[in-house]
């Protein structure tokens, strides 16, 4: 990449750095040993967080994978089945946790948009033989990464909800980027998480603390899931210093979110407006995945290359496509960079 030019990173919300008043929270952050309970940062994060999505308690873990994989752990046992959608990050990206640490089995079924097909999940619901294996978890995702940021609306939510209950299933909401379908759809986060007995969300995507996500559900869930916790090697120590940037995290930065999504808004009409790519699903929020669809223009990985020369880093997600996503490191001065090396990138093609 040619150092002169400005590094514009897009491939990931995760990519975000601290910024200087967080960093000055976190030299100045209150610490104790957690395995004891005395550190009054962690503490406070963890208040702060069941207060304000209206949980009765919550969890700090190191990341959304450890919250998901207690998540499941609690609430099932070795040889059940979990009902997720195609897309759902435990069956993509957490280096196959859910067999190695719950020994359980994954089904995945359809839906648009990221939004699993209420019927066709019924349907996988196992009845209540010896022969069969027992489904005991419904795992939603919103908003659905692999389906380009989707929210999933939460009238869809509440109808999983009641059906799942129905059937007495445990759902848990993998809310990753919760706050990111909170602002965009205009829903309370407390609507989404009440369609749900366990939920997480993670502080280090779009919120931009450095670390850590939170598992959060009522008091006995969250006293069993530190003993899991403990169990996968994720107890703290003097932790408070990450506290400490999440606690700023959830105090400053939900808001901001919708600018993300407007920058997000901006670069999808110069890249429909090229006319060489197709945008291959809805954007609802900061995530966008772009194809290239026009003979000798870079697609793919080589579009990546190419980028990067401009000062550009994405990522190619398949031979054709790659994934941009905003977030609070990148700035309108940004979005325009990466418009024009496009332009730049698609003349030259």
């Amino acid at each position: 990449m040619n150092t002169d030019k400005p590094q514009i990173d897009l491939r990931s919300d995760t990519c975000t750095l601290p910024t200087p008043e967080m960093r000055r929270r976190m030299a100045d952050a209150e610490v104790g040993d957690d395995v004891y309970g005395d550190d009054p940062t962690i503490s406070s994060l963890e208040s702060y967080t069941a207060d304000l999505i209206g949980t009765e308690a919550s969890l700090f873990v190191v990341s959304g994978t450890m919250a998901n994989q207690i998540a499941i752990i609690l609430a099932t046992r070795p040889g059940d089945e979990v009902i997720v959608h195609k897309y759902a990050h435990p069956a993509h990206h957490e280096a196959g946790a859910v067999g190695a640490n719950a020994g359980v089995n994954l089904v995945v079924v359809s839906g648009e948009g990221g939004c699993i097909d209420v019927d066709e999940m019924e349907s996988f619901i196992r009845p209540d033989e010896h022969y069969l294996a027992q489904t005991t978890m419904l795992m939603v995702e919103n908003t659905q990464n692999m389906a380009g940021g989707r929210v999933v609306p939460v009238e869809h939510m509440q109808t999983l909800y009641s059906r799942a209950k129905a059937r007495n299933l445990t759902v848990h909401l993998d809310g990753a980027r919760i706050f990111n379908a909170s602002i965009a759809s205009g829903t309370p986060v407390r609507d989404f998480v009440a369609c749900s007995d366990t939920v997480s969300f993670c502080l280090s995507k779009g919120l931009g603390a450095p670390v850590g996500s939170m598992l959060c559900g009522s008091k006995e869930t969250i006293r069993k899931a530190r003993r899991v916790r403990t169990r996968l090697g994720g107890a703290w120590r003097q932790a408070g210093i990450l506290a400490a940037a999440g606690l700023y995290a959830l105090q400053t930065n939900i808001e901001r979110l919708a600018d993300d999504h407007r920058r997000a808004q901006t670069l999808v009409k110069a890249i429909e407006d090229f006319g060489v790519f197709s945008i291959t699903h809805p954007v609802d929020t900061n995530i966008i995945f772009m194809d290239t669809v026009q003979e000798g223009v870079p697609a793919g990985p080589q579009l990546e290359e190419a980028l990067k020369r401009e000062g550009v880093l994405a990522n190619a997600v398949s031979p054709q496509g790659v994934r941009f996503v905003t977030h609070l490191g990148v700035t309108d001065e940004g979005i325009e960079h990466t418009i024009d090396a496009i332009g730049r990138i698609v003349a030259s093609g």
